[in-house]
């Protein structure tokens, strides 16, 4: 992750806090010693179906400056969608992936923070129960957040990429339990600030990349199985196309997610994946296809060697190429834009326009 500026409900944290009789951070603010405007420092968590992500950030300037950063795959939700529950080795790997960024948060003296969880933590009926032990293990308190707000906070994330020229885009956030599909306008004037996001209607679909491989295979794909998961996604995507899906002339694409800035990473044949290269970068809808086909055509292996996917992604990444056709085909966009940010960076705008920390903004 890059630390450069990004132009771009809340929680603070403590640094010697009790919650609830234990040991935790919560809504007191600590000292921090380091002052970028106000001596702030803000941190946003995602706990996803797949992955368990950081960002600590400062304001500066007309957005903020990424000061620290943590991404690992856990895979919370394996096997969830079948046993309803979260295995007690998932329920490991996402403790020790909380600890590294409680320890992050703490190193970095954040005082300000919003740490959610999504789609895994919503379908487990055990969720209570992991929820309890990360506060007592890790001291973070997880906020389990609803499909709206992760639409929401995504579009928020993501709208300093709508090209100033089009009329708006269909975002789509492909993520490892719940896809969401969003339609923007142009975004509104905000004054000072990142742009604010104009939601025109959104969906949220009850699939991902790590539940439709755990049903279709993700290892050895053929193309009937690629179509086979492209026509179950088509199912829930086209009734959202059917209602909103009208005038697409002046609109783009606007993805964010694994499957994405892999897509982008595979095209530009980086060495290694680079976000300073695929954060923004524009894709034709041919480019997507050949990338598509490219992945289609790799063996298990291939994937797996590939720098820009790995052997933590090469079982999922046909699973979200599959998500994305279906979108592709709903709404069909000449171009595609890719966005390495989403989420987190969504609750830090919040967060920091909560705090008024880019001055007088309009209403």
């Amino acid at each position: 992750m890059n630390d450069g500026a990004r132009p771009t409900g809340n929680r603070d944290l403590a640094h010697r806090p009790r919650l609830n009789g234990r040991r935790g951070w919560y809504s007191r603010p600590m000292h921090v010693a380091f002052s970028d405007r106000g001596g702030a420092t803000y941190a946003a968590l995602d706990l996803g179906t797949n992955n368990c992500r950081l960002l600590v950030a400062r304001p500066a300037g007309e957005g903020f400056r990424v000061v620290d950063a943590f991404s690992r795959i856990i895979r919370l939700g394996e096997g969830v969608s079948s046993s309803g529950r979260l295995s007690d080795a998932a329920i490991a790997r996402a403790v020790d992936a909380l600890a590294v960024c409680r320890n992050k948060m703490r190193n970095r003296g954040v005082t300000r923070a919003r740490l959610i969880a999504t789609e895994a933590c919503r379908m487990a009926e055990n969720c209570d129960e992991f929820r309890v032990r990360v506060r007592d293990e890790v001291g973070l308190d997880l906020e389990i957040v609803d499909r709206e707000t992760e639409a929401t906070l995504a579009a928020i994330g993501c709208t300093p990429l709508i090209d100033p020229q089009a009329d708006g885009v269909i975002l789509f956030d492909i993520g490892g339990g719940s896809s969401e599909l969003v339609r923007l306008g142009r975004p509104e004037p905000s004054g000072r600030g990142p742009p604010r996001p104009q939601i025109k209607s959104w969906v949220s679909l009850p699939v991902g990349v790590v539940t439709l491989a755990e049903r279709h295979g993700g290892v050895q794909v053929t193309r009937d199985s690629f179509d086979a998961m492209v026509d179950e996604i088509s199912e829930h995507v086209n009734g959202f196309a059917a209602e909103h899906g009208e005038d697409l002339g002046g609109l783009h694409l606007l993805g964010t997610s694994g499957t994405v800035t892999t897509i982008a990473g595979v095209h530009l044949d980086l060495p290694r994946y680079d976000r300073r290269r695929v954060d923004g970068c524009w894709m034709s809808e041919i480019e997507v296809s050949e990338v598509v086909e490219r992945l289609m055509g790799m063996s298990y292996e291939d994937r797996a060697a590939n720098p820009c996917i790995g052997a933590e992604r090469a079982d999922l990444v046909l699973a979200g190429c599959a998500i994305l056709e279906a979108i592709r085909r709903a709404f069909p966009c000449e171009r595609l834009r890719v966005a390495d940010r989403g989420l987190r960076e969504g609750m830090l705008i919040e967060l920091m326009r909560a705090d008024d920390v880019w001055g007088h903004e309009i209403a």
